[in-house]
């Protein structure tokens, strides 16, 4: 698995760093998106994101850094998948609203779609607690779009959203504190069976074949001596599966905890640095120390920041929003790996840039 960061700033993109999209390739090639700000088509055009590989798409929340360039998206990978034989269905996640956006949007513009897609809410919980029931953010009504297929509504089971399951990987969403109802998705890869002793196996009389595939899926075979050979006595310890969480803006994600204990990566914002937490806290984001807080919560092994204000510039000499030389992102690295070493916490820490892409590896077997 691959990440790839189109997009790492926060409220609105500049010509050095785009709005929040993150894209995930998967081992088959194929590839989720997580958030679409405004300009996010441009940003998987600069990157080596193919746009018909793209099959999925998870938005965290409403605001528009983080979902106006859904549309845009939308319409641009009909050009792509124009041509394919086989049908192609486009599933898209998220909060509550979301249905109503999207449909409002394609319908309003006339934007005629070569494929079908379908937008999945998540019903998410007000501030008291309770099931969210405003009137603005209901399902939507109407008419859908000629390519519109009506997709789930997702409510929660224990304060947990099961999201999907495909294949080997399953997604689940938990509750962030933000100004408005924000997910946090956790993707989840199922073990894999370990490596086949294919030496034990000959010395069996057993030669390579289907029976190895039968072994290796989990079943037991039976050699014409009549003796049964199980997986155990054959395979190596299971493989482990990856963990990664993505969240979106928030001031407090320990809703997420026990979903996602020990993430091999945690993409976590930090839009401000530690002197002006409480103006973070205010407008619903974190701190780099806050990030750890909750990175040594989970126990993840790497923690990637982004989602930076504007303020902050990169090592190119550029000014940040304030005209502040000095203002550097590498603050909020610092003051990360600084609380890190106060908690006796190891962690590996990094910032997130643009077009930047991380291999995410599966982990050693203990």
């Amino acid at each position: 698995m691959q990440l790839i960061f189109l997009g790492t700033a926060s409220c609105y993109p500049t010509a050095h760093r785009g709005v929040s999209c993150t894209a995930l390739r998967l081992d088959d090639g194929n590839v989720w998106i997580f958030d679409c700000g405004e300009g996010s088509q441009v940003q998987i055009q600069k990157s080596s994101v193919l746009p018909g590989k793209i099959k999925k798409i998870f938005i965290t929340h409403l605001h528009g850094d983080h979902l106006f360039g859904l549309p845009g998206l939308v319409c641009t990978l009909g050009c792509q998948v124009q041509d394919r034989k086989e049908p192609f269905i486009l599933d898209i996640y998220g909060p509550l609203g979301l249905r109503r956006y999207l449909r409002e949007s394609l319908k309003l513009s006339v934007s005629p779609l070569p494929f079908k897609y379908k937008v999945h809410e998540l019903v998410p919980f007000d501030f008291k607690g309770t099931l969210f029931e405003s009137q603005e953010w209901q399902i939507a009504v109407g008419s859908l779009h000629p390519q519109e297929e009506l997709g789930d509504t997702i409510y929660e089971k224990q304060g947990v959203w099961n999201v999907m399951l495909e294949n080997n990987i399953s997604v689940y969403a938990g509750p962030l504190v933000h100004r408005i109802p924000c997910f946090g998705y956790v993707v989840k890869e199922s073990p894999s069976p370990g490596a086949l002793n294919v030496l034990q196996l000959k010395k069996e009389g057993v030669p390579p074949g289907p029976l190895y595939k039968q072994i290796k899926d989990g079943h037991p075979i039976a050699l014409p001596s009549g003796k049964i050979i199980i997986p155990e006595e054959v395979l190596g310890p299971p493989k482990p599966g990856r963990c990664i969480t993505i969240l979106g803006d928030t001031c407090d994600s320990s809703a997420l905890k026990d979903i996602a204990i020990n993430s091999d990566v945690l993409v976590h914002e930090a839009t401000l640095e530690e002197s002006m937490k409480d103006k973070a806290i205010e407008h619903g984001h974190s701190t780099p120390v806050m990030a750890v807080s909750f990175a040594e919560s989970i126990a993840a092994k790497k923690l990637i920041l982004f989602h930076f204000s504007q303020r902050y510039k990169r090592d190119t000499g550029e000014a940040g929003e304030d005209g502040d030389n000095n203002t550097s992102v590498n603050i909020l690295h610092k003051e990360a790996e600084l609380e890190c070493n106060k908690r006796n916490f190891i962690c590996d820490i990094m910032l997130a840039e643009d077009l930047l892409e991380i291999d995410v590896k599966r982990p050693v077997p203990k």
